[in-house]
């Protein structure tokens, strides 16, 4: 009788235990579920651009020319997001310059870019802000007006991106300086260790205020050169490179030398081209280096596909050169009836 006994307790034993295991388990397994991802902001692993759901992620988007000339043409609105949506972006680039911020006021842009960001996310578009200045930041000499800037607004501008938005993974992308430049007529001198040392105290800053920004890396030549991160790399993590490979960067054929020039940086790092496109030579803006046809944009969106680069478009508006549409009614111009069809065939791929 004893024996049975001690069969008895043992057997509740397990059951109870077994109970207690089970509602650990399910206590677990709920907590998990209600947990949110570990990361839901874009990021960086390896040579490649991360979502929320840890899948590998291509951009394929629109340039927007500035929100401050779309509001002047009162063209910033949900429409506008609507419509690069459905043209298939999965992003869009807001170029701020820095004469139009100052102009129609900071406050008062960035309250129109709190509604540009609400409006991309009701179209679930990404967005990468752009301080949209060309020239030599560390010597203060541009190449139009329109860019003038210095460090020191240029360090104002990216911490209050930063403190602002730092909650807000829609805005995917810092990119640091449009086009760094020191070819030409008086744009000073700049070496890469000393430009590559600007960018790493950027980043660092912007860090400070949001941890999760990753942050777009340019090099010289209007931004097309990235020869120098084959020896001196930007050194900092989750970031990523910029070139923008117009046509007339470089003569047929062009695949080499773009391996040459910034491809080979993909191997290693994510490479996002924030500009590129054409325009025939008799289309309205036709200019040095962006001049060409259908061909320049069949090799490179066939040299993206190979190299997993991203890219946005340059531009979403019917002033601005190489124009993607000729009227407010979005209608496509040479490039824009390419890259429609292109970006709308490789929508969710």
């Amino acid at each position: 009788m004893r024996y049975l006994e001690q069969i008895y307790y043992k057997i509740l034993f397990i059951m109870k235990n077994t109970f207690t295991l089970l509602a650990l388990l399910a206590t677990m397994l709920i907590a998990c579920a209600s947990e949110p991802k570990p990361s839901y902001w874009i990021h960086v692993e390896g040579n490649k651009f991360i979502d929320a759901d840890g899948k590998e992620i291509i951009f394929r988007g629109l340039c927007y020319s500035d929100p401050v000339k779309l509001i002047n043409d009162n063209q910033w609105n949900e429409q506008y997001f609507a419509e690069a949506a459905q043209w298939g972006a999965n992003i869009v680039r807001f170029a701020v310059h820095p004469t139009h911020l100052n102009t129609y006021g900071w406050e008062e842009t960035f309250k129109a870019m709190d509604e540009g960001i609400e409006w991309a996310k009701k179209n679930k578009l990404y967005v990468i802000m752009d301080w949209h200045s060309i020239g030599n930041l560390k010597d203060a000499k541009y190449t139009n007006l329109m860019y003038n800037t210095t460090k020191e607004e240029t360090f104002k501008f990216w911490k209050t991106v930063a403190q602002r938005y730092k909650n807000e993974p829609t805005v995917a992308m810092y990119e640091l300086f449009n086009e760094p430049t020191v070819t030409g007529e008086d744009t000073g001198e700049c070496t890469w260790e000393e430009w590559k040392a600007i960018q790493e105290e950027l980043i660092d800053t912007i860090r400070i205020y949001n941890p999760n920004a990753l942050c777009l890396c340019a090099g010289f030549n209007w931004a097309y050169d990235l020869t120098p991160v084959a020896t001196a790399p930007i050194e900092r993590t989750n970031i990523a490179y910029v070139s923008h490979p117009y046509p007339m960067k470089r003569s047929q054929p062009w695949e080499e030398q773009w391996e040459t020039d910034f491809g080979f940086v993909a191997d290693t790092y994510p490479v996002i081209c924030t500009e590129m496109g054409f325009c025939l030579e008799n289309e309205l803006g036709a200019h040095i280096p962006v001049i060409s046809t259908e061909v320049y944009a069949e090799h490179i969106t066939q040299y993206f596909e190979k190299k997993g680069i991203s890219f946005t478009v340059w531009c979403f508006d019917k002033d601005w050169s190489p124009t993607l549409i000729e009227d407010w009614d979005f209608t496509p111009t040479t490039q824009g009836r390419f890259f429609k069809a292109y970006l709308q065939s490789m929508k969710d791929k």
